[in-house]
Formats: structure tokens, sequence, C-alpha cells
């Protein structure tokens, strides 16, 4: 088995194509979810919100789902749009207090 020695240019060279690999990987997904379909727990730590918290965006159809099998799978692009359905533009202006 021959030896082959890995120089500090080599590391370097390796380094910067990774990098650029995962620029291109970001660029692809636009910074968007990869996945098309999620499931519960991962759209809860995604948002950050309850079990119940989640039902309560199913009943009252807010966050549109798929159930098969008793797992229920969201859709990527809707968790997207209920995102920028309910973006809040402050209106509060910090100058005029008091």
């Amino acid at each position: 088995m021959p030896t082959e020695i890995v120089t500090t240019d080599d590391l370097r060279e390796f380094k910067l194509e990774l990098i650029k690999e995962f620029k291109e990987l970001l660029a692809v997904h636009h910074g968007q979810l990869s996945k098309k379909w999620i499931k519960s727990w991962e759209v809860r730590k995604l948002l950050g919100i309850s079990p119940g918290t989640l039902q309560n965006l199913r009943v009252n159809g807010t966050l549109p789902f798929t159930k098969i099998g008793g797992v229920i799978f969201y859709d990527s692009e809707d968790i997207q749009k209920m995102m920028k359905e309910n973006l809040v533009h402050s209106r509060f202006d910090f100058r005029r207090r008091g």
C-alpha cells in the first residue's frame, strides 16, 4: 500500500472546495426547508411551538396537513406560506415617547 503525504496546501484546497460546495447547496435551497414533507415533531421544533399549538393550527385550518397511517405530515411550502401570511409589521415608533 503506497503512502501518500497530505500537505497543508492540500488541506487548504480541500477546505475551499468544501466551503464552495456548502455555498452552492445553500444557494440551491435559498435558505428554505430542504424537505418537501415534514413530520409534526419537526414542525414543532422548527417553529418552537407545543403539540397543542400545532393541533390548533390544524384544527382552525391555518396549517394544512396530510395524515397517512396515523402520521401527520406538513408541506414545507404551506409552512412558509403560513409564516408569510402572519407576518406582523410593527407601527410603533420609538421616537414618539412621551
